[in-house]
This record gives C-alpha cells, sequence and structure tokens, in this order.
C-alpha cells in the first residue's frame, strides 16, 4: 500500500494526504477518486499533457519515463525535470510514499 501527498501550485488549495493506496492505478486515478482536480482531456491514454504533474519523491515506484510519455510532457505548461504524466504513473506492487505537486489547475479550459 501506498501513502500519496499532493501538493497544489493553484493558490489556496492545502496539501492533501491519501493513504492505504493500493497499486496498479495511476496517480490521476488516485486523485479523482479522492476528488481531487487534475485534468485529462484525452481520457488517460497519453495522448496529451493535461495531467502532467511533478514528482517530487517517490519516483522509485513509478514506471520509467517512456518516449511518448517524455514527447507529451515537452508540450506541456512549464515542464521540469520532474515532470510526469499523472495518467503513466501507475503504482508498481510494493509500499512506499510518493509526493507530487499539481500545477495550477485553473490554466487549463474543458476537460
Amino acid at each position: 500500500m501506498y501513502t500519496i501527498k499532493f501538493n497544489f501550485d493553484q493558490k489556496g488549495l492545502s496539501p492533501v494526504t491519501i493513504e492505504n493506496v493500493a497499486p496498479d492505478q495511476s496517480i490521476l486515478e488516485v486523485a479523482l477518486d479522492n476528488g481531487i482536480e487534475l485534468h485529462h482531456n484525452c481520457g488517460m491514454v497519453c495522448a496529451c499533457s493535461t495531467c502532467h504533474l511533478y514528482v517530487e519523491s517517490g519516483e522509485q515506484f513509478l514506471p520509467e519515463l517512456t518516449d511518448r510519455e517524455e514527447d507529451f510532457i515537452d508540450r506541456a505548461v512549464s515542464p521540469r525535470i520532474n515532470s510526469r504524466l499523472g495518467c503513466q504513473c501507475v503504482l508498481g506492487s510494493g509500499t512506499g510514499i510518493i509526493e507530487v505537486t499539481l500545477p495550477d489547475q485553473t490554466q487549463f479550459l474543458g476537460e
């Protein structure tokens, strides 16, 4: 089981920690299941960059960045070296703590 801490670049939002997160789901799915807004225009198939986030710690619990994911991250707003797509960050078997920061979601239109 995992613990995921969500931090937010958006003003006025306090960090949220979700505990007892089962493996085999993406960080995007965890966010949505817990009422955390993270856009996902393509429906979680790695065809856009709207579920872009920053992995602050715990990257060892996530699959490696693929070329396809990297191509879409290059199109994201304000990409960084620790940028990932939430739909591609599927939790592996095991246990650990992952901390992510979500960019300001008000900069995106639609869903």
